[in-house]
């Protein structure tokens, strides 16, 4: 299954949320992500940019597009990114591919 790094930014209401009433919610996100048919490998809370920051293993782009939308929806994060995690296989087999090809920029 296609590995994911999903990032999100809480907004200051869904921070004030968990200062009243702290809660891990990578427990409480788990069984939406496995509904999907997905898994979360790990989490972390952070600081900068981003306050989440995870790996998902999903099936596909639209589960974990589904995923995003609805944490999006809930109006909880003011921010949130995924980006799809090639592992070093893929990657090499990639660069084979484009190895193939003749891509000629513009000019």
């Amino acid at each position: 299954m296609p590995y994911y790094l999903y990032q999100d930014a809480y907004t200051a209401e869904a921070w004030a949320a968990q200062v009243k009433n702290p809660q891990d919610r990578v427990e409480a996100v788990r069984p939406v992500v496995e509904r999907l048919g997905g898994r979360i490998v790990n989490a972390w809370l952070s600081f900068g940019e981003y306050d989440v920051v995870a790996i998902l293993e999903m099936p596909d782009n639209v589960s974990v597009a589904a995923f995003a939308i609805a944490v999006a929806a809930s109006g909880a994060v003011k921010a949130g990114k995924t980006t799809p995690l090639l592992t070093p296989q893929e990657w090499v087999e990639a660069a084979r591919k484009a190895g193939g090809l003749s891509y000629q920029p513009p000019r």
